[in-house]
């Protein structure tokens, strides 16, 4: 029972990365279709090996190397997992093309995590999408029941096998200084606040944060997974006038200020508190 436990609770710091290969005959988005019937999992997950059964694959390490050829590492969809020299898991992945996906890993990852690859390949062209879901959440499981953890490369936050997600845009309070505006800065940030489940009044843009503190805060809120905004109190250009407008508004001096649900929780020194001893996922929870 504890060992299972162990496992789900690694698996929740894990997540499915799909590849993202260098080559077009891949994609970072897994696109098969769905069945409107899909098979138990035991059935999809029987197709394919487990990972201990899959044999290892060498990897040049120079990328003009070629790879071994399409019988030994097929260009089909499928499960697999790369390992280091030392023969440590560093990733499972899925894709429609193994052979692409570990061709693009090798020639944008370091030669220290990708040595050799494990996979096991659908015997179908266009295998069902819960086939391989399935199966990469199997190879995890059996990794992590092994070994305690996750791979590195699967583990939230870790962008070596798969780009970091783009970031959305900073808000704007207003399109430019040259508008005059109808209603007062105050009403703006009132109705921003209580519209956007979390917004962060950030030093610098949410890609570019211009202090520590503020960079802290954008670190702790993406690792926690949750869908916020941010607007940046040194646009004097889309938000003139909004740091000493925000800070009458909040009762609270300094940047950065986070705002939950329409109420302000604090700056940095708080929301690390908080994720130190795991009240975040509660708080974003209400």
């Amino acid at each position: 029972m504890a060992a299972s436990a162990s496992t789900a609770a690694s698996l929740r710091h894990a997540f499915p990365l799909l590849s993202a290969p260098a080559t077009a005959a891949s994609s970072s988005t897994l696109r098969l279709p769905v069945h409107r019937r899909r098979a138990p999992r035991a059935l999809a997950v029987a197709a394919f090996k487990k990972l201990s059964e899959a044999a290892p694959l060498p990897i040049p390490q120079e990328p003009t190397e070629p790879l071994a050829d399409e019988e030994a590492l097929p260009p089909k969809p499928g499960v697999y997992g790369v390992y280091d020299p030392a023969g440590e898991l560093q990733f499972v992945g899925i894709s429609r093309n193994v052979r692409a996906s570990v061709e693009g890993h090798r020639r944008k990852v370091p030669a220290d995590l990708c040595a050799s690859v494990k996979f096991a390949v659908a015997d179908e062209e266009t295998p069902d999408r819960t086939a391989l879901n399935n199966a990469w959440k199997s190879w995890m499981e059996e990794h992590i029941a092994a070994t305690g953890k996750a791979p590195p490369g699967n583990v939230a936050g870790n962008y070596t096998w798969i780009g970091a997600p783009q970031r959305p845009p900073d808000l704007r309070l207003t399109p430019g200084r040259h508008v005059q505006l109808t209603v007062p800065l105050e009403q703006l940030i009132d109705r921003l606040v209580k519209e956007n489940k979390v917004v962060a009044f950030i030093k610098g843009s949410r890609s570019a944060p211009q202090c520590g503190f503020s960079q802290r805060v954008v670190g702790i809120l993406e690792a926690q997974g949750v869908d916020f905004v941010t607007v940046d109190v040194l646009d004097e250009e889309h938000n003139r006038g909004l740091r000493e407008t925000l800070k009458a508004y909040s009762s609270w001096p300094t940047f950065p200020q986070i705002f939950v649900g329409g109420e302000l929780v604090g700056g940095c020194d708080i929301i690390s508190s908080m994720a130190e001893k795991g009240e975040l996922a509660a708080l974003f929870q209400k």
